[in-house]
């Protein structure tokens, strides 16, 4: 199955959703994410702080799957926020935790803004490591809408 750009836009606009879950937390970005397989089904989804006060979208969404998971290798991750290269609540971030993956796509709505991180470089880690990476910018508003509480 080819993945289409309405395909892309539908599993983002659902990742929006579920970041609409997150408790919003000063310090933390609200954000969604889901894994879905070649053939269009959904693996996995996770949102920030889902599971316990510093679990990332990503992270959680990984979690609930077996890494030797035959699925992963052929599946897109969509988060919601460019997945983080820096992190101090645990000792993996969500880039080395994809790279560590199968998935060898991710589509994101927004590159994470130097408000928490000075730098996030997670979207050039990844295509440096021959991850295919989109940005969906036309849904990066809806996203950002979800953090409005950081974005003031």
């Amino acid at each position: 199955m080819r993945v289409t750009h309405a395909d892309d836009v539908m599993w983002m606009e659902r990742a929006i959703e579920l970041s609409r879950k997150c408790p919003p937390v000063d310090g933390a970005f609200s954000v969604g994410a889901i894994i879905v397989s070649a053939d269009g089904e959904e693996l996995a989804h996770g949102y920030s702080r889902e599971t316990d006060a510093h679990v990332h979208a990503e992270e959680s969404a990984l979690a609930k799957l077996p890494a030797d998971d035959p699925r992963l290798a052929g599946a897109t991750i969509y988060s919601t926020l460019e997945p983080c290269s820096e992190r101090r609540s645990r000792p993996l971030t969500c880039t080395q935790l994809i790279l560590r993956s199968p998935i060898r796509r991710v589509v994101i709505a927004w590159r994470e803004p130097s408000l928490l991180v000075a730098d996030c470089v997670g979207v050039e880690t990844l295509r440096a490591e021959g991850i295919q990476v989109e940005e969906l910018g036309a849904l990066a508003g809806q996203a950002r809408a979800v953090n409005a509480h950081l974005l003031r």
